[in-house]
């Protein structure tokens, strides 16, 4: 597939260096998610801790998202993307540090992670809110792919990028590394100078509570976000299990272990940044109604995963959720960033990360154990009636559907293919 340059990184230059930075950061996350479960094995702990020291990056979603999304209408999104970033990269500075003089207790990684999840909250919906006063309406579909394809990237050479650091510097000397992406990261946010973007017009709300309500009238108001949310719940909570617990599960007992998943995963990536490439080339009249598509196509991962296909066809069936998974992500994100206000625009993001990555661990800690209790290929089928059904009920809703691109440049009109 031939991609020119992105016309986003030659035309905007502050867009230009978020992206540098957050190329580099997304990698340094994906070294930790290796790094952290061997450095929790390092010093003693046991698959518990692992576990423990997981949820407590992810956890702190659920508890401070929505004052993330407050915080991100009040203040300049990017000063308080920039804290986040800060304090980041001294808490894997403290673990590093902890693990490299070897005095690191599970405790102390728990409370790390814990204000690593916490600052992570305050910055993800502040980067969405962010990204319309960084580029011109008519790119923010072209800043939203390549923020995706640095994920997809991250998610193939972090990993492997990861187990050699871990291989070679320890636990400790790999978040070290990690540190440092952080430190590339607080430069380049350090340096950007968005545009000055007039939020609009909105009586002065008293407290946080009174704001986070304002923000869920925005949400409320919209029967596409509201629609669109309940099929992210769905997803997170119902089709990730299937890919986090139950999917190296199924390939320790019935497809050779742990290579045998890698495949699976090297080809979601793959799939993913395929994804990424065909929304920086083709423009939808209705973004939503294609991401509700893409997510359909995503839902059936549980039933890929039970199918009983060779492993290599499971991995081929991936690589194509992979890239549905990319493109809906990627054009939810535009529905959202082009329809609602921008004074609210954290706000509702919030709410989005509250019951996606926030609700995720409670669908991660009931898989295992109701796999053991009802079967493995049965909780798969249970997963893939409920996900499939519910994700096709939201995409027959006149509302998502139905919603179509804020005022589209002529331009990309012409250059991509009507939805």
């Amino acid at each position: 597939m031939s991609v020119p340059f992105p016309r986003v990184l030659r035309e905007e230059p502050q867009f230009r260096l978020l992206f540098t930075g957050q190329a580099l950061s997304v990698v340094g996350d994906r070294i930790t998610t290796i790094a952290l479960p061997f450095a929790t094995l390092h010093i003693g702990g046991d698959a518990s801790d692992v576990g423990l020291v997981a949820a407590a990056l992810t956890v702190p979603f659920l508890l401070f998202a929505l004052l993330g999304g407050v915080w991100a209408d009040r203040l300049p999104r990017h000063r308080l993307m920039l804290g986040s970033d800060v304090v980041r990269l001294v808490v894997q500075l403290v673990a590093a540090g902890l693990l490299l003089g070897g005095v690191a207790e599970v405790w102390h990684l728990v409370v790390l992670m814990a204000i690593f999840g916490t600052a992570d909250a305050f910055f993800q919906p502040a980067m969405v809110g962010l990204m319309p006063s960084l580029v011109r309406p008519e790119l923010l579909q072209d800043a939203n792919a390549l923020r995706s394809l640095t994920m997809s990237t991250g998610q193939i050479a972090g990993p492997a990028i990861g187990g050699v650091l871990v291989a070679a510097l320890g636990p400790g000397g790999a978040l070290a590394v990690d540190a440092a992406t952080f430190a590339v990261s607080c430069t380049a946010l350090a340096l950007l100078r968005p545009r000055t973007v007039a939020r609009d017009v909105e009586p002065a709300a008293p407290n946080a509570l009174a704001e986070l309500r304002a923000g869920f009238r925005e949400v409320w108001s919209r029967g596409w976000v509201r629609g669109f949310l309940l099929l992210m719940v769905v997803y997170h909570v119902v089709v990730l299990p299937a890919i986090f617990v139950l999917g190296p599960v199924l390939a320790d007992a019935e497809y050779g272990g742990a290579s045998s998943w890698a495949l699976v995963s090297v080809a979601f990536g793959l799939g993913a940044v395929v994804g990424d490439l065909l929304v920086l080339r083709f423009r939808p009249s209705r973004p939503l109604l294609v991401a509700g598509v893409a997510f359909v196509v995503a839902s059936c991962q549980a039933a890929i995963l039970g199918s009983g296909l060779p492993i290599e066809g499971i991995a081929a069936l991936e690589a194509v959720t992979g890239a549905a998974v990319s493109i809906g992500y990627t054009l939810w994100e535009l529905s959202l960033q082009e329809h609602i206000p921008e004074a609210s625009l954290s706000r509702v993001s919030s709410y989005d990360y509250l019951v996606t990555v926030g609700l995720m661990p409670v669908g991660l800690t009931v898989a295992g154990p109701l796999s053991d209790l009802i079967g493995l290929h049965e909780l798969l089928a249970i997963q893939t009636v409920v996900a499939i059904p519910i994700a096709l009920l939201v995409l027959a809703s006149p509302a998502v559907r139905g919603l179509r691109r804020k005022a589209p440049a002529a331009g990309d009109a012409a250059a991509g293919a009507a939805g």
